[in-house]
């Protein structure tokens, strides 16, 4: 029986479980919360929906709980509040996941951890250093999202369905996000071939880079969070987990040399299935997304420097 735990019953964390429910892959939701009324309540609406679906116990518990757990899901800690970057929530939800596992590693027997909460990248660095789990058993959400609104872009700008586009975005899941144009393919043809093909003229990379970029800050501003798309994107890595789809997803973990980087977090297209994180593709990057990933890396690296990891 499959249980997974999520840490942190707010937006991000319920709509994960709900989406997690509605796609009926696991038996047992344990939720987590500092205001554990709050996760009460979420987990009795959400038991209420699993009329709908395949049975799932859904309930409120306590780090205790988490002891069997398959997948622990960190979504605990301060959201991005409008116009404020996500390294600006370092500090403070640095220390929240520090208390969060000082509470959870006494129980829990071992799974995989996937870290939600922002910033994501250098949150998935400290988990690692923090719990001493090997690297392949710690993942970070990372640019799934951003990965998803850039083919969500171009789908609406060729009007091909967005499962039929290959783009991926790597490094950073922030302001210095490294789509990689060179690398987008629409139904394995490159994107400018296809938009000779088509008869129209390439997008303008600038303005759906920054657009990719700044989506989180557009929401934000007009309803205050973003779940809806990330519940769903963390699901499908909760999928590739659970069933060993061996999928490759942009996630966030632990570099061993890639690109020329170590001890440090971010992004790029990786294989994903039971065991967490497999092996993290280098794809061949022309010299302007080669030199965009190292800005990326060296604003990261900065930031876990302030937060102490030398």
């Amino acid at each position: 029986m499959a249980t997974i735990a999520v840490i942190g019953a707010g937006s991000v964390g319920a709509t994960t479980a709900y989406a997690i429910i509605a796609s009926n892959i696991v038996e047992e939701i344990v939720l987590i919360d500092i205001n554990r009324p709050r996760a009460e309540g979420e987990a009795l609406d959400l038991g209420d929906s699993t009329a709908f679906t395949t049975p799932t116990r859904v309930f409120a518990g306590d780090y205790a709980d988490c002891q069997n757990a398959d997948l622990v899901i960190f979504a605990a800690g301060a959201g991005q509040r409008p116009g404020e970057s996500r390294l600006a929530l370092a500090e403070k939800n640095h220390a929240v996941l520090r208390d969060v596992l000082a509470q959870l590693m006494p129980y829990w027997r071992g799974g995989l951890l996937l870290i939600v909460s922002n910033p994501v990248d250098l949150l998935t660095y400290a988990a690692v250093k923090i719990t001493g789990l090997e690297p392949s058993r710690v993942l970070g959400s990372g640019t799934i999202l951003d990965s998803a609104r850039f083919r969500y872009a171009l789908s609406t700008y060729t009007g091909v369905d967005a499962r039929n586009i290959h783009a991926y975005v790597i490094g950073e899941h922030g302001d210095s996000a490294v789509p990689l144009w060179s690398r987008v393919r629409v139904a394995g043809i490159p994107l400018d071939e296809f938009c000779h093909q088509k008869g129209i003229a390439p997008p303008d990379r600038e303005v759906v880079t920054t657009a990719v970029r700044q989506a989180a800050y557009r929401i934000i501003e007009r309803k205050g969070a973003t779940y809806y798309a990330i519940g769903l994107g963390i699901r499908r890595i909760c999928e590739a987990i659970l069933k060993d789809q061996k999928s490759v997803l942009t996630v966030s973990g632990l570099l061993a040399g890639q690109y020329g980087f170590n001890d440090l977090s971010f992004s790029l297209p990786t294989v994903v299935g039971k065991n967490g994180r497999g092996i993290a593709l280098e794809l061949p990057l022309v010299a302007e997304e080669l030199a965009a990933l190292r800005h990326s890396a060296a604003i990261l690296k900065a930031a876990q420097e302030r937060l102490g990891y030398r």
